[in-house]
């Protein structure tokens, strides 16, 4: 099994302590283990297999939040403490910012979440699992005439996580299913769509389960019919 980066970090104290407790009870041995390897359950990185066409959901656990924000539609995955805490890219893009946004940390089913501390990752893409843009103008400058969307994904920690871990920085190419980063024991990843999907658009609904790199939570344009760009 693989493991996020720092899994040990946290794992490695009550794993020592544990032999030592020994002394005091054997339950109190027992459970320094279980901590250990409920530490280690958090952190668990499993392979993940995109299917082949479709954006795909960032994060493990039930859909939270899915709306309008003017031009735009949100959608929020909730991870609750038994989900894996690896994020995944939902399409190819390259990375254009990666924000750190300090805030509270009240828990992340609440309304209250949405001021919480949060990192945000930017993307251009040209995915053709979005509907594609207008087309641009010719940059001659660059030799680049694709039309591109702008879309984001955001880490936001909750009551207990407090440690947002990007693995991207900008500049970066990433391809569907990469990982992101990840949120030391929990809390909420959103994903906010280019101005081209509609909530309509959108194949899931509240209260759904997601699986991070499986789950398809948009169809692909060419799945649906609609005009679509090639990949970058």
């Amino acid at each position: 099994m693989n493991f996020a980066p720092g899994a040990w970090k946290y794992a490695i104290l009550p794993l020592l302590v544990a032999p030592f407790a020994l002394v005091f009870s054997v339950t109190a041995s027992l459970l320094a283990l279980v901590a250990s390897a409920g530490t280690l359950a958090f952190f668990r990185d499993p392979e993940r297999t995109p299917p082949p066409t479709g954006v795909i959901s960032p994060a493990d656990g039930t859909v939270s939040v899915l709306r309008e924000e003017g031009d735009r539609v949100r959608l929020g995955v909730f991870m609750n403490v038994w989900h894996v805490h690896v994020i995944r890219a939902p399409f190819d893009a390259t990375v254009t910012d990666v924000e750190h946004v300090s805030g509270a940390n009240r828990p992340a089913f609440s309304k209250e979440s949405d001021r919480n501390e949060r990192v945000h990752v930017r993307f251009e893409t040209t995915s053709p699992n979005l509907p594609a843009p207008a087309e641009p103008a010719p940059d001659t400058t660059q030799n680049r005439d694709e039309p591109t969307s702008d879309a984001e994904v955001t880490f936001i920690a909750g009551a207990f996580a407090r440690r947002i871990h990007p693995y991207t920085e900008r500049g970066d190419d990433v391809d569907r299913g990469d990982r992101l980063g990840h949120i030391a024991f929990g809390s909420r990843v959103d994903l906010l769509f280019p101005p081209t999907v509609d909530l309509e658009d959108v194949a899931v609904d509240v209260g759904d389960s997601m699986t991070a790199g499986e789950t398809v939570v948009l169809e692909s344009a060419a799945d649906s019919g609609g005009t679509f760009v090639l990949e970058r």
